[in-house]
């Protein structure tokens, strides 16, 4: 994905990787039909046994090997993505095997050119497709590499320190220059990379836990596995890699005078941050759901916030098991009277997602003021 800005922003992230789940498995059916029906094709055509034609297409064509192996990574990038593959390997190993992506895309792509039937003797053909290759390689140089690399360097971001907020939960919060200028919003996200050991290869998404000021930005934590846990090591002035933001879960969203906000466990963090960002005159009910107490992560924060809103903003705690507070139509319209007269932010866990998401549709909220963030892209 090249992260292109206002595609994130019209479309929202978590959007952007539903559809991409939804479509790469078909792509990559395609792709393995084109090599088994090819081959056929031509086996038939020869009149000799498949693997003859495959070894034959190997060596006789142009820059088959290199698509092969392309072939391979994509199959590769594929299969370590469905759901039972994905839950075996750590995250760390899921990125770096799906970067292979990219490599797969320039070995395929001399044997196309050179190869397919629709380019040989077709060159306004070749140009476009040329063109789009082009394109894609230019989105992702620069809105990948240089443009967050650019950013990083001229806002000169370092950690300052790093805050314990609860039992496995940390905050970091990060200095730099001129922050505002990075046009940041409560409720979205950057991809992070820290100048440390173990952190700087790949990028991790956390969204904002506090609204961005001039120069302090904050992410807030909860240990989900190795990388997350690694942060609280992280040691002040170390620099950092920011790609973002990202996502379209802002306070801008919003269409009506009154909103719901809903987190669910550390979820809470962006809704914690796009409190800030609502008007006066934006009326706010915040419903935080936990299993214990002790989970509660930054309440001190959003009663504090509440109570200096004259009123405007209310927080309901919602503590203990799915059982005793089932988020469903009636809890939610019980505890929030306006519920269906609201825009509705949600983020959390993804049946918490979901369950808020049918009470909003039983209720009769359109989709147009439903905005979520499943927190489950979120973890590690």
């Amino acid at each position: 994905m090249a992260r292109i800005p206002w595609v994130e922003r019209g479309v929202g992230h978590d959007r952007l990787i539903t559809w991409h789940r939804k479509l790469g498995p078909y792509s990559l059916f395609l792709i393995g039909f084109h090599v088994l029906f090819v081959t056929l094709g031509y086996a038939g055509q020869d009149h000799i046994r498949l693997y003859v034609e495959f070894w034959r297409i190997l060596t006789q064509y142009m820059w088959m090997w290199a698509a092969l192996a392309g072939f391979l990574f994509m199959m590769m990038a594929g299969i370590s993505s469905y759901k039972k593959a994905r839950a075996k390997m750590s995250y760390e190993t899921w990125w770096l095997i799906h970067i292979y992506f990219y490599a797969a895309m320039a070995l395929s792509f001399m044997h196309q050119v050179l190869n397919g039937p629709m380019f040989i003797g077709h060159p306004l053909n070749r140009a476009y497709w040329i063109f789009l290759y082009a394109a894609m390689t230019f989105s992702i140089v620069v809105w990948r590499i240089g443009i967050p690399l650019g950013r990083s360097m001229r806002h000169n971001l370092k950690v300052d320190r790093v805050v314990v907020e609860g039992p496995g939960v940390i905050s970091v919060i990060m200095r730099g220059r001129k922050l505002r200028t990075m046009a940041a919003e409560g409720g979205q996200f950057f991809g992070w990379r820290f100048f440390a050991r173990n952190h700087l290869l790949m990028s991790h998404p956390y969204s904002l836990s506090a609204a961005p000021t001039e120069h302090l930005l904050r992410i807030t934590v909860k240990d989900l596995g190795d990388h997350s846990r690694s942060l609280a090591f992280l040691k002040p002035g170390t620099r950092v890699f920011v790609e973002g933001p990202y996502g379209a879960f802002t306070a801008g969203r919003a269409s009506r005078p009154h909103v719901v906000l809903v987190g669910g466990g550390v979820g809470i963090t962006p809704i914690r941050a796009i409190m800030e960002e609502f008007g006066d005159g934006v009326q706010m009910d915040v419903i935080y759901r936990a299993s214990r107490e002790e989970d509660l992560v930054l309440r001190q924060e959003l009663d504090y916030l509440a109570a200096q809103s004259n009123g405007s903003t209310r927080v309901h705690y919602l503590i203990g098991s799915r059982k005793e507070h089932p988020m469903d139509a009636r809890t939610l319209t019980n505890l929030v009277p306006r519920f269906a007269d609201s825009d509705i932010y949600i983020c959390g866990p993804g049946p918490l997602v979901e369950a808020v998401r049918n009470a909003a549709r039983d209720c009769g909220v359109p989709k147009n003021r439903f905005h979520d963030e499943a927190f489950a892209f979120h973890s590690d």
